[in-house]
């Protein structure tokens, strides 16, 4: 299995903090550490720096080598220019292929998630690896729903193939789009319904051929022909993979945190009496106040509602339309 940490985008719903030249997951977040460091960490445990591979731009894959000094300097991809989800992970598995590793499974290992149990994670990269490695199957991540929750996609599972610690691996029959609310409702009570989490995993070789049999454009990738590809997610294969019966999941029996709002973040890292959370450097009291996120940093200072924090990324669109690039 060659592990491929992804680092791509760059968090705006965590302005002021996350930005183009430091983004989110490149941020001291948790005891001292950024999301990068962590995930590394959690992949050396089991691999070799010169067994795990960086999928970046130029401008972050200097801030990585900055904070993991051990990186091997080959093992990174740099895409041209961000083309989505879709033609980035075709290009990972072109860049292994080229490297002889066509026929080794690879996984993506999101930056910006921390996955609670590192040892159940680490054990069902090695079930993804073994199967990817028996049969010409697609293998993503998954977990039981306790409700409905909107936003995310859903996979409907069929046949158990194994369970390993808890980890279960399912073939899936179907793939339910998070727009498709009454199907989603009709599904939560038959136990059959699993919430997508990603993380890819086959070979190489398997995955482009499968990109050429449902979205040709993007089964040749190249550092000279990228920016051509058309933008778009993966799930423009994977949704036909998986009503195909091509793809397999593997069910997580721990939680993954998604570091994707400063709400996100309070409530994995804690706040304040008043459920406050509050990141900066000079000592700052909020009187009468509940509920509500401070963050400053030396040219900026937003206050918000935590529940609404999901909508900071406006005031990076609005910065961006009065020309203020120095802030974003």
């Amino acid at each position: 299995m060659k592990p491929v940490i992804i680092c791509g985008g760059v968090g705006t719903k965590m302005w002021p903090a996350s930005r183009q030249k430091m983004p989110k997951h490149f941020l001291s977040l948790v005891k001292g550490k950024s999301l990068f460091q962590l995930n590394w960490a959690m992949l050396r445990k089991k691999y070799k720096p010169e067994e795990i591979f960086l999928q970046t731009n130029a401008l972050q894959a200097e801030i990585a080598k900055g904070q993991v000094t051990e990186i091997v300097a080959e093992n990174i991809f740099i895409e041209p220019e961000m083309r989505n989800q879709g033609p980035a992970t075709g290009f990972a598995a072109a860049m292994l292929a080229r490297k002889g590793f066509g026929d080794e499974p690879f996984m993506l290992i999101q930056s910006d998630l921390l996955r609670q149990d590192e040892k159940a994670f680490l054990h069902s990269m090695e079930m993804a690896d073994e199967i990817a490695q028996k049969e010409n199957v697609y293998v993503t991540g998954a977990m039981k729903p306790a409700q409905i929750v909107e936003g995310v996609d859903y996979l409907v599972k069929g046949d158990l193939i194994t369970e390993e610690d808890g980890i279960k691996l399912w073939r899936i029959v179907d793939y339910v789009d998070r727009t498709e609310k009454e199907k989603i409702r009709s599904l939560m009570d038959s136990g059959n319904l699993l919430l997508h989490w990603n993380h890819t995993a086959m070979t190489p070789n398997n995955l482009l051929a499968m990109f050429k049999k449902y979205k040709p454009e993007w089964s040749q990738p190249t550092t000279e022909n990228y920016a051509e590809l058309p933008k778009g997610g993966i799930e423009e294969v994977t949704a036909r993979v998986y009503k195909d019966g091509g793809a397999v999941a593997m069910e997580f029996p721990f939680e993954i945190v998604d570091f994707g709002t400063w709400e996100s973040v309070a409530k994995y890292l804690g706040s304040d009496e008043n459920n406050n959370y509050i990141r900066s450097k000079k000592y700052t009291a909020v009187i009468g106040l509940t509920d509500i996120v401070v963050v400053e940093t030396e040219d900026a200072l937003l206050i918000c509602k935590k529940d609404q924090s999901g909508r900071v990324g406006e005031v990076v669109e609005k910065l961006k339309a009065e020309g203020k690039t120095e802030l974003v």
